[in-house]
C-alpha cells in the first residue's frame, strides 16, 4: 500500500466546474481506496491504495468523475515519494509561497517542445524545471500569469498548477 495525491484539473474555477468534495471522498472509497482526506475545495486529495502506476490509478479516478460528472476531469498523480522530491527540488526562491506554484505534468512533455519553452519571454516570471514539474514564480500573481494559459497547449500534456501552500500540505497530508 502507499500514499497518493491527486490533483484534479479544473475543479470548483467556474459554476459548471463544481465537485463537492465529500462527493469526491465517496468516489475514491468506491474505487477501493483508504484513508481518503481532501484539501480545499479545489480537487486536491490524498489516500491509500496498492502500489500500482500512478497512470493507471489517474486514470482510475477519471472514469470515476467521467461516469458521475458526465464530463471529463484530467487528473495528475503523485505517490508520496514523488511529492517529496518535487518539495525537495525545487530551484526557485520561495519568496512568497501564494506566489509560487508548481506546474503538475501528466507526462513528460517531448523535448522539443520543452527547448522551445523560453522562460524570458514569460519575465518577470520565474520557470525552473524538474521531472514532470514545472516550478513557477509570479511576482505579480497567478491571475496575471502570461504563462499558464498557455502552458498545455506549449508542453502538449495535461498539466494542473497548485500554489506552494498547497503542494507542501498535500506533501504533509500523505504523511498524515
Amino acid at each position: 500500500m502507499a500514499r497518493y495525491a491527486a490533483l484534479l484539473r479544473g475543479v470548483n474555477v467556474t459554476g459548471d466546474s463544481r465537485v463537492a468534495m465529500a462527493d469526491l471522498r465517496a468516489w475514491l472509497a468506491d474505487l477501493g481506496y483508504t484513508g481518503v482526506r481532501t484539501h480545499l475545495n479545489s480537487g486536491n486529495a490524498v489516500f491509500t491504495a496498492p502500489e500500482g502506476p500512478t497512470e493507471r490509478i489517474a486514470a482510475a479516478i477519471e472514469g470515476r468523475l467521467t461516469a458521475r460528472l458526465g464530463r471529463e476531469v484530467p487528473v495528475v498523480v503523485r505517490t508520496a515519494a514523488e511529492l517529496t522530491a518535487v518539495v525537495a527540488g525545487n530551484p526557485l526562491e520561495i519568496r512568497d509561497p501564494a506566489r509560487c506554484a508548481v506546474a503538475f505534468l501528466a507526462e513528460d512533455p517531448a523535448p522539443e517542445r520543452l527547448r522551445a519553452l523560453k522562460p524570458a519571454e514569460f519575465a518577470p516570471e520565474e520557470v525552473g524545471l524538474g521531472e514532470k514539474v514545472l516550478y513557477l514564480y509570479f511576482p505579480n500573481g497567478l491571475g496575471r500569469s502570461t504563462l499558464v494559459p498557455t502552458l498545455e497547449r506549449r508542453l502538449g500534456v495535461p498539466a494542473t498548477v497548485r500554489n506552494w501552500n498547497t503542494v507542501t500540505r498535500l506533501l504533509a497530508l500523505t504523511d498524515a
